[in-house]
């Protein structure tokens, strides 16, 4: 349990202290899961009733047409959480596939314990559900800045537009990306050979610098 609290460093539980780690996740219940590399955790259509928080690698959110089309919406990485969007539905049924982009360890809760106060009323619980309610608004947040980018006519436009949020959160013109060629050019919807020769262009042009996912807007 203690190696678990030390793992753990989830906005989910901002302001608890370490010493309430322990009964709080005995209160609640969790268990904990590995995964390796692209293996799926979730498929669209099945009932989610747990949220993850990812303790180690990443899992995607992926969605796939009718004709095997994927498109990966948001990569969850170390420390943050995924399920929560459908853990909290109506009916609780996934309309996405989670899949691991990277060898996992994930630690999983039920939703509902997590959002109601047991009948000791923890003092803790109401800290949870403040933090739940932040993270499922910065999630939407990353999910509109990826409709605005994506939403761009052009490659290029798309490009300039994802750069451009890295490097504001980033707060630097000098970044990485988390995405190689591969991963970017799904995260913007595009061809891959389109991608990479546009961004030799773009290089070419002087408007941005990059080694593999390293990059400066000049």
């Amino acid at each position: 349990m203690l190696e678990l609290i030390r793992e753990i460093n989830s906005p989910l539980f901002a302001g608890i202290k370490p010493e309430d780690m322990k009964p709080m996740l005995q209160c609640i219940g969790y268990h904990l899961n590995q995964y390796s590399k692209g293996e799926v955790i979730a498929f669209e259509g099945d009932n989610l009733k747990h949220i993850g928080i990812v303790l180690s690698g990443s899992v995607d959110m992926v969605k796939e047409d009718l004709w095997g089309n994927k498109t990966m919406l948001i990569r969850t990485r170390k420390h943050e959480m995924f399920g929560e969007t459908f853990a909290c539905g109506n009916d609780n049924l996934a309309v996405v596939t989670f899949v691991v982009s990277e060898d996992a360890k994930v630690l999983f809760m039920p939703f509902s314990r997590v959002m109601h106060s047991c009948t000791m009323a923890c003092e803790f619980h109401h800290r949870l559900i403040e933090n739940m309610v932040k993270v499922i608004a910065n999630k939407n947040r990353d999910l509109m800045q990826k409709v605005d980018v994506v939403s761009k006519r052009t490659i290029r436009e798309k490009l300039l537009a994802y750069l451009s949020i890295q490097a504001q959160q980033q707060n630097s013109r000098y970044f990485e990306i988390p995405f190689g060629r591969v991963e970017l050019a799904e995260y913007l919807c595009v061809d891959r050979s389109a991608l990479t020769r546009e961004l030799a262009k773009m290089k070419e042009e002087g408007l941005v610098d990059y080694h593999k996912n390293c990059f400066r807007i000049l």
